[in-house]
């Protein structure tokens, strides 16, 4: 059983360490890099060795911050895995390390406690939000590009400040980036108003194909290979497609079907009412927040989007009887 920390001991812990590999998640978001890197920037100030691995490549966007670092050489002296819920979730790349992992830093409902010891907080809007509280336990400066990295992490995990997750600690946090030189309003036109041109040509096919169910509580968009690789879409370009179906006015489960390169599907799932998405995805092995969570099913396309439903189906009778 995992050790559980808090976020001044997990500070504790990390300055007694001299090499630190830090692992994200693949299909990496603003949170695990903001999380990532903010780590590595502290660390790296401190005069520690320090570096960043991912198993999937870093979208362009994120590119103000996330900038190529050194890896460590020979094996690392110690391992923190940041937003990363379940080793699986490492991709790959990363997974000879998913039994090594001395210290996560997470905010998922949904953590396996898979590491050695687990700086946990369940109900942080997104795992920046705890690590801007490690890092002020660390001591070091909060300087701008700290700042722009936990930010990020915070704005991309609570869609804007948006979502449910947000708290008013959530928003005492933000201002700290803000005060400390974050780019806030370069960050916010990245991360939420510019989109490529092949992104509206995928969006645009992915609603017109979108279903219906439940007396339209249930939304469901599909993204399936052909259609992905005829937008010249790339897979930055994924990002905020799942939200698209929870903004439909009486939609109360919107199910996101990413079809990928091996046939099986990833499903994002984002609710707004009394559904449980990380429960509902946990039947399948995934997992993640309450109202926002994934998994994976194997395909082909209607067995895949009849079994989610069925589940979808019974989660909704016993909300509306």
């Amino acid at each position: 059983m995992a050790m559980k920390l808090d976020a001044r001991q997990a500070a504790e812990l990390l300055k007694q360490q001299e090499e630190i590999l830090i692992l994200t998640h693949k299909s990496p978001d603003g949170d695990t890099l903001g999380t990532g890197y903010a780590l590595y920037y502290a660390l790296t100030a401190m005069g520690k060795q320090a570096s960043v691995a991912c198993s999937d490549p870093i979208p362009e966007k994120y590119g103000y911050f996330a900038k190529p670092v050194l890896p460590l050489t020979g094996e690392p002296g110690f391992i923190v895995a940041v937003d990363v819920a379940d080793t699986q979730l490492l991709g790959p790349a990363l997974e000879q390390y998913a039994g090594k992992v001395d210290l996560c830093i997470d905010h998922h409902v949904s953590n396996t406690l898979y590491a050695d010891k687990v700086c946990l907080y369940k109900t942080a809007s997104a795992a920046c939000e705890i690590m801007a509280e490690v890092i002020a336990h660390l001591g070091t400066d909060l300087t701008p590009m700290i700042a722009n990295c936990l930010y990020t992490g915070m704005a991309t995990d609570t869609g804007c400040f948006k979502f449910s997750n947000t708290t008013a600690h959530t928003h005492r946090m933000a201002a700290q980036m803000i005060e400390a030189g974050a780019d806030y309003v370069r960050i916010n036109r990245i991360m939420f108003d510019t989109k490529s041109k092949s992104r509206v040509l995928l969006e645009q096919a992915a609603l017109s194909g979108i279903e219906f169910f439940f007396d339209d509580r249930c939304a469901v968009i599909t993204v399936t290979r052909e259609l992905f690789v005829r937008s010249g879409a790339q897979e930055a370009d994924l990002d905020g497609v799942s939200a698209l179906s929870r903004q439909i006015e009486g939609v109360e489960v919107g199910v996101f079907l990413r079809e990928k390169e091996d046939g099986s599907f990833k499903v994002s799932v984002r609710t707004t009412s009394q559904v449980n998405a990380s429960e509902l995805c946990k039947i399948f092995g995934g997992g993640g927040h309450v109202r926002a969570a994934g998994c994976v099913l194997s395909g082909p396309l209607e067995q895949a989007k009849q079994t989610l439903l069925c589940e979808v189906k019974r989660a909704l009778e016993e909300i509306h009887p």
